[in-house]
């Protein structure tokens, strides 16, 4: 029996299901449960994840619950684990990623360009939010959390439109609320967004086994190059940080940036390099944007944070 720890959202239960789906398929009669459980994150709604420690607060408890032996995989969305994993956890598989763009849901309006002048769009990313005054300073931006189908109720709404992971619309059958689908070139996303991971302990060997089953190389490769840009880059929950890496031929090229929270100052960068040099690739990358300007907005940004007493992610 495989037992997997999940987030109990409708999202995070989608994933845990498929992966069952595929490991049932690769061993037929094999028992597969899901062990759900309400994470931090979970439970602090009323207020931005920046201020509240990040994303890592979507995966302490999960990791946890492998650590003491509860369960034998966990599912997570790759964007939401730090850059560091919990001593003794792998990640065991990565499989095929979705697609990665951002898609702005906005039944009046459909698209930003015809969004009026300050319409309400909301998100709780701090990166998406630097992109969009940057494309249009006039929005008034609205924190939103919650679940995607509560998010989108908010567009028809108190809101003019969200801005929501592409991936998750698609995953939960919601891609026709997407009324306009960001190219990478209009919005970056969040480093690997619309993967997912495959957590197991290092010392199960069986479980690794099945999981490397499901492995999808290209997209690893993908992911390796993201992951080693966030791991140099160190920014944390504060500070509005983009990555996106693709395979081409026997390349990855990866594109990524750092951000002030209101937009007016972008450092932008691309570094292109062997596939089987992908992690080396996104640390560079990263050492490129601290030398240009972003290690200061990084500096900015954490002294913001100390003042208000904000958490670092861990």
């Amino acid at each position: 029996m495989i037992r997997i720890a999940t987030r109990r959202s409708p999202l995070a239960k989608w994933q845990a299901n498929h992966v069952a789906g595929l490991l049932r398929s690769n061993e037929p009669g094999l028992e597969v449960r899901l062990h759900e459980l309400v994470t931090r994150g979970d439970r602090i709604l009323e207020v931005p994840l920046a201020e509240v420690g990040g994303k890592g607060l979507f995966v302490k408890e999960i990791e946890d619950a492998l650590l003491a032996g509860d369960a034998e995989v966990a599912v997570h969305s790759m964007k939401d684990l730090p850059a560091a994993l919990a001593g003794g956890l792998v990640i065991g598989a990565v499989p095929e990623r979705e697609d990665p763009r951002d898609a702005l849901c906005s039944p009046r309006w459909r698209t930003l360009d015809r969004l009026p002048r300050e319409a309400r769009v909301g998100t709780s990313s701090l990166r998406r939010g630097a992109q969009l005054k940057a494309l249009r300073p006039d929005l008034r931006l609205e924190v939103v959390r919650g679940n995607v189908e509560t998010r989108l109720r908010k567009a028809s709404g108190e809101l003019d439109a969200v801005v929501l992971a592409y991936a998750g619309l698609r995953r939960l059958g919601l891609a026709e609320h997407a009324t306009q689908v960001l190219s990478p070139e209009e919005m970056l996303p969040a480093v690997a967004q619309g993967a997912l991971a495959l957590e197991a302990r290092a010392s199960d060997a069986a479980t690794l086994g099945r999981l490397s089953r499901l492995e999808h190389p290209e997209t690893r490769t993908r992911i390796e190059a993201e992951r080693g840009f966030l791991a140099r880059i160190e920014g944390g929950c504060q500070v509005p940080i983009a990555g996106h890496a693709v395979v081409e031929g026997g390349a990855v090229r990866m594109r990524a940036l750092v951000a002030s929270l209101d937009g007016a100052r972008i450092i932008r960068g691309e570094r292109t390099g062997p596939a089987t040099e992908a992690r080396a690739i996104g640390v560079a990358l990263a050492e490129d944007l601290l030398s240009r300007g972003a290690a200061a907005i990084l500096k900015e940004a954490e002294g913001k944070a100390a003042g208000l007493g904000a958490p670092k992610r861990a």
